[in-house]
């Protein structure tokens, strides 16, 4: 088990008990309209941090603006001007985000550290392989994992010499495997808590694809307090699909769905129920387990592991709630009876 050193951001704490989902707005930042609509919608779809660029001193006005608007933390993307962190800092942002060593001399590292330390303000430390200094490149050649790391900690070094200890840090590569050695290498290194993510990672397909790679094999080490699924498309996206990585490495919250990819044993029209049953499912709030299955060699073994699933047979479908088998029902009643049983099921979770 990693030994952490807990971070307090708002009203959530990074200590390994729970991972939280983050994404960044992407509207223009001097739009603070369209900017405040996007933080609501992030909220709404299940985001728990969210991050903003605030490139300028007018751009500050963000941070109250969402801030009156949200009420999950949030992140102040700070680049060069330690003026910016300090102002974002008085204007109330739960975190910064800034690399020390691009602010300037020690002098503004500090004048930044004793204002956030003030104000009981995380630092997190972004180490990107595009922005790598010169001088570790011509060490190691290239943006390796190595490197990576070093920079993060040549950055936390610099806080801790200010006497700040409140960091988080993310090292991120677009190369998913780089991605992966460098965070496993941070793990050993550092006991600050790790934000994940693999940077520029594409569009929608592709982008969720090395997200799930590389965000979900750290989450099975064990490694990992807040994910960005970083998505050349609307925010909102990466939000459901950080929720189905987190699903899918047991660490989420919700249904769980299993459906069998079909065979020429198949004799109901599988491939249009399981979207219809996923579709469903969703969004309703139990920690249960439902299985589409489509024919009798693997389908009523999986459907009776479930909480609730069904076996395909000719034509028809046998429905079963953990491990009873309950009864046989037409194909085109299937979705309807199947939703009816989970319906009970979130009746007897009201009772309990």
């Amino acid at each position: 088990m990693r030994k952490l050193h807990p971070v307090k951001v708002g009203g959530l704490t990074l200590d390994g008990s729970k991972i939280y989902i983050q994404s960044m707005l992407n509207v223009p930042a001097e739009d603070i309209e369209g900017s405040v609509r996007q933080a609501v919608s992030l909220e709404k779809a299940g985001c728990e941090i969210i991050r903003a660029s605030v490139p300028d001193m007018e751009a500050v006005r963000l941070i109250p603006a969402i801030k009156n608007k949200v009420s999950i933390p949030l992140v102040a993307d700070i680049h060069f001007d330690y003026k910016i962190a300090l102002e974002c800092a008085a204007a109330g942002v739960d975190k910064i985000r800034i690399n020390p060593g691009n602010i300037g001399g020690i002098d503004r590292v500090k004048t930044v550290a004793d204002c956030c330390r003030s104000r009981n303000i995380p630092i997190r430390i972004g180490v990107n392989s595009g922005s790598l200094e010169k001088e570790l490149l011509e060490k190691y050649g290239r943006p390796c994992a190595e490197a990576l790391v070093e920079s993060a900690l040549n950055h936390a070094a610099l806080l801790e010499k200010c006497d700040f200890e409140d960091i988080v840090i993310s090292i991120k590569s677009s190369d998913v495997k780089t991605m992966i050695e460098a965070y496993r290498l941070a793990a050993e290194r550092t006991s600050y808590p790790l934000h994940l993510g693999v940077t520029e990672a594409g569009t929608e397909r592709m982008g969720i694809i090395k997200s799930a790679v590389g965000i979900g094999s750290l989450l099975c080490d064990g490694i990992g307090e807040t994910i960005r699924v970083s998505l050349t498309d609307d925010p909102v996206k990466e939000i459901a699909a950080a929720k189905d990585i987190l699903m899918a490495v047991g660490k989420g919250h919700g249904v769980r769905f299993v459906s069998c990819p079909t065979c020429g044993r198949t004799k109901i029209n599988l491939v249009k129920l399981a979207a219809e049953v996923e579709n469903a499912v969703r969004d309703i709030p139990l920690d249960i387990t439902v299985a589409v299955m489509g024919c009798a060699v693997n389908g009523p073994g999986e459907a009776r592991e479930a909480d609730i699933g069904i076996a395909g047979g000719d034509g028809c479908a046998v429905i079963f709630r953990k491990g009873e088998l309950l009864r046989k029902v037409r194909e085109e009643d299937v979705l309807r009876e199947l939703m009816s049983e989970i319906d009970k099921l979130r009746e007897e979770d009201k009772n309990c």
